[in-house]
């Protein structure tokens, strides 16, 4: 047996293990039957001062919002479970995750979540009890990046990479993009056109049987905005304005 067959058949152990260990782990968290365990990793992005006060700033009490509506909503659709999530800080990192490349064809972007998985594994600084979900809270100045790149929540490795503003003004919002990416991790997927951003009908509403249907006065939290007609919609202020739908409750592992 060559040394080419050889790293070949170890590629593929390793690559058998990982796909082992995300199905495993997948069902553990969607059981519910456990707080789901969530741990936030802030990073200074683009290295300017006013980030770095900011998150040196950033405390548990900021990310309270997430756990209302998740409580929340989990009573609502029957799930029985007093503490459905919990939120630990960690550390700031000093190191960034690796990139999403440009060319997204399968492969590069089966390469580029190994790397991901690699990094977080050797970048992690959390001291407490290993958490089911790593969200990697990449943070930028709003005074300088006016637009940020759209964040990632991967459902295998449990792993969110989010773009984040570092200004309390965005502190709501911010938690809006948290939550929606958490919940990718967890298999709910988006259902908003990826061509104009709206959300679609029916599983992207908060409400698609009122009448009227318009305006829409939340947002289905995978539809990611709030729908005032056909062709407009606005990005709800807070996650008090959005809902979990069923289907989202269905991917997530609330409604068998």
């Amino acid at each position: 047996m060559n040394f080419k067959v050889i790293r070949i058949f170890i590629l593929l152990l390793i690559l058998c293990y990982v796909g082992l260990d995300t199905l495993l782990s997948h069902a553990r968290v969607t059981s519910w039957k456990n707080s789901l365990r969530v741990v936030i990793y802030p990073v200074n992005a683009d290295g300017s001062t006013q980030t770095e006060n900011y998150i040196s700033q950033l405390d548990l009490s900021r990310f309270d919002s997430i756990k209302t509506i998740l409580k929340t909503e989990a009573f609502r659709y029957g799930l029985k479970l007093s503490k459905p999530i919990t939120i630990n800080l960690a550390d700031q990192l000093k190191s960034l995750p690796p990139e999403l490349p440009q060319d997204r064809n399968m492969l590069n972007v089966m390469w580029w979540s190994l790397k991901l998985r690699f990094w977080s594994w050797k970048e992690d600084n959390y001291k407490g009890i290993q958490p089911h979900i790593r969200v990697y809270a990449l943070f930028f100045n709003p005074q300088t990046q006016r637009v940020l790149a759209h964040s990632t929540g991967l459902e295998k490795g449990k792993i969110a990479v989010i773009q984040l503003f570092a200004s309390n003004q965005y502190s709501q919002q911010n938690n809006v993009i948290i939550f929606h990416e958490l919940l990718h991790t967890l298999g709910a997927t988006d259902k908003y056109n990826m061509s104009n951003n709206l959300p679609v009908y029916p599983d992207g509403y908060a409400d698609p049987e009122s009448i009227p249907l318009y305006p829409q006065r939340k947002a289905e939290i995978m539809g990611g905005r709030i729908a005032l007609s056909e062709t407009k919609a606005s990005i709800p202020p807070g996650l008090s304005k959005t809902v979990i739908g069923p289907k989202t409750a269905e991917e997530i592992g609330w409604v068998k």
